[in-house]
């Protein structure tokens, strides 16, 4: 199943208060995590009523699941368009990290966001966030398997497994921001690691046995 196809299994219709809603939800779990996030203080900061929100998700757990498929799909759109604008498979790679290393404070909430869900469906066992969860990897792992496979072809890049290698792009990427948010500055340092994400990718497709 290709990224575009799971992310259309995410996509639901919102409406643009619906929507307003969430981008509020995304900023605040960011910053306070959603075990201790309350829907009223989601209602105070979006300058609503809780029986407002409660009207258009019904309870906090809708309103995350919904705030988190909506940043996914989001994320998803934006590096495909970064790559689907690529002349070469080398632009890919550029345009996919840049993508990626968007600015220090998006990416900063983003991963806050992804470790939050990740420990949140760990520790709840529910299905709805496993199901994110998994989504989110299999979004990720097609995108760098289409990449990488266009590459190939072209003769650019020398991965044998094109599976293997989009799940080593993966850790090459986690890993180096799971670093980069340990950093004292990380805005300072966000361009720097980004650059190395670029050095670090290139020098594996070029050589995976290196």
């Amino acid at each position: 199943m290709s990224a575009g196809d799971v992310a259309d299994d995410l996509r639901e219709e919102l409406s643009a208060r619906q929507v307003d809603l969430v981008r509020v939800t995304y900023r605040l779990i960011a910053t306070r995590g959603i075990r201790r996030l309350s829907l009223q203080e989601i209602a105070d900061a979006a300058g609503v009523s809780k029986a407002l929100l409660l009207y258009h998700f019904g309870r906090k757990e809708a309103l995350v699941l919904a705030t988190m498929r909506w940043v996914l799909v989001s994320a998803e759109r934006h590096i495909r368009r970064a790559i689907d604008g690529a002349r070469t498979p080398d632009e890919a790679i550029d345009a996919m990290v840049d993508a990626i290393f968007t600015s220090a404070e998006e990416n900063l909430r983003f991963y806050r966001t992804q470790l939050d869900l990740l420990d949140h469906a760990l520790d709840q066992r529910d299905d709805h966030f496993e199901r994110l969860s998994l989504s989110y990897r299999t979004i990720v792992n097609a995108l760098y398997e289409e990449v990488v496979s266009r590459g190939v072809r072209a003769g650019s890049f020398q991965a044998r497994d094109v599976a293997e290698a989009a799940t080593v792009l993966r850790a090459i990427v986690d890993g180096l921001f799971l670093q980069w948010l340990q950093e004292a500055r990380p805005a300072d340092a966000h361009s720097r690691y980004r650059d190395v994400c670029k050095r670090a990718i290139m020098a594996y497709l070029r050589d995976p046995g290196g």
